[in-house]
């Protein structure tokens, strides 16, 4: 829960909409480049289904989340009630009539899942292949039918980091594949997202800029927010990093920003760097009760 000086820095959503129009309208917001914005989705049945996130024509990609179970032999997809047999015409709708990324997240919360050796990051690296991606081998099951998922997401918070550098290394060279890493800000050098990030083959880092005090946006003192920035876009500069940030004050124990102190004082930090690649909003539900997306999309 947020404590209460984060509900003190809650604006009305009428106010800042208005105080950002009249910054987009003098120009003000101009950023030195503009960023996407990402979205999980498939955390909660309340937040509508995948076409109707991607026909708000806000986002750029949407990260299905999670795939929960893996490393063992066995597979689950956990889509908090969606069901799942409309997905796969979801997926393709949002691709080919929105020009919308679609990704699958695997790991989360759960610890059902660990790539207790480099034969099982080939094995989850091939059900991946055969069941979400571009493969199709006699057998095995594609829960999302003919939908092909342009990429994988790494959600590693549990089981350690071993083996998914090769994980990364066998999905990287199947060609065609987009890999992210959704990582803790103050992560080391030792976790999952890092060990994957090293090997090159992960094109983009998602940063999560909450749920961690040590790095977390605050107005009157920018600098362990900052500093973790810096940190994650030199080690990969060669990487497309975004900030992550919770879509509503509720959506995470803390490192909710206001859209307008997001808008003046947050992104000029990090629009700067060369590397930047815009914000990751957990999640879609939270999103569409705020609107916190829409009110940030152009000023990114």
């Amino acid at each position: 829960m947020a404590s209460s000086s984060q509900r003190r820095r809650a604006l009305p959503l009428s106010f800042v909409v208005i105080v950002l129009l009249i910054l987009a309208g003098t120009g003000l917001a101009a950023a030195d480049k503009s960023g996407e914005l990402t979205v999980f989705w498939g955390r909660n049945k309340d937040e509508g289904s995948l076409r109707e996130a991607c026909d708000t024509g806000i986002y750029n990609t949407v990260i299905i989340s999670f795939l929960t179970v893996f490393g063992h032999g066995r597979y689950w997809a956990d889509l908090s009630g969606h069901p799942v047999a409309g997905v796969g015409a979801d997926i393709k709708h949002c691709q080919h009539a929105k020009n919308v990324t679609v990704l699958l997240s695997i790991g989360g919360d759960g610890d059902h899942y660990s790539l207790p050796t480099p034969r099982s990051a080939k094995d989850v690296a091939d059900h991946l292949w055969h069941a979400y991606l571009g493969g199709g081998r006699h057998g095995v099951f594609r829960p999302f039918g003919d939908a092909v998922v342009d990429g994988i997401d790494l959600y590693i918070d549990h089981g350690g980091s071993a083996n998914y550098d090769e994980l990364a290394t066998r999905l990287g060279e199947r060609g065609g594949v987009l890999l992210t890493a959704t990582v803790r800000c103050m992560d080391g050098q030792e976790t999952s997202g890092e060990a994957a990030a090293a090997t090159g083959m992960v094109g983009r880092i998602h940063v999560r800029f909450y749920d961690d005090r040590r790095c977390s946006y605050d107005s009157s003192e920018r600098r362990p927010f900052y500093g973790a920035w810096l940190g994650w876009t030199a080690r990969y500069a060669n990487a497309s990093v975004h900030v992550g940030l919770p879509a509503a004050w509720d959506a995470a124990s803390d490192g909710w920003i206001n859209p307008a102190a997001l808008v003046f004082d947050a992104l000029p930090l990090v629009r700067g760097t060369p590397n930047y690649g815009g914000v990751v909003l957990w999640n879609r539900h939270f999103d569409r009760r705020s609107r916190y997306g829409q009110t940030i999309k152009g000023m990114l």
